[in-house]
């Protein structure tokens, strides 16, 4: 039994998510928790919110049991970027593209592949 959860329009930019979820894909729903509680990135937090989700989600589709759940797809896809203009010297002007990301984790049981 699969369980999924998605996270859309996150505030952070993919590259920065995509750091954290390479570190946590193919692990157990409980070991990548407990990585995720004390990486030092701020994208940790956004994805372990999105985990536990994910767990919340197979507790109510009564699966055997969400830490020993196996993450078997985690990927980061980019969202729509926000344009602002920031003024520069001789009335000149940059844009600064606030980029946003959509994360999407599946959690499935370890012993069905």
């Amino acid at each position: 039994m699969e369980s999924k959860a998605i996270l859309k329009y996150a505030k952070i930019t993919p590259r920065k998510a995509r750091r954290v979820v390479d570190l946590i894909r193919d692990k157990s729903a409980g070991d990548a928790m407990l990585f995720l509680r004390f990486m030092p990135y701020r994208g940790a937090k956004f994805v372990e919110k999105l985990l536990k989700s994910a767990m919340s989600n197979a507790e109510q589709k009564k699966a055997v049991n969400p830490e020993a759940m196996k993450i078997v797809k985690v990927f980061v896809d980019q969202g729509p970027v926000m344009k602002r203009v920031e003024p520069r010297a001789m009335g000149r002007s940059n844009v600064i593209r606030k980029r946003t990301c959509h994360i999407t984790v599946v959690l499935s049981e370890e012993n069905s592949k």
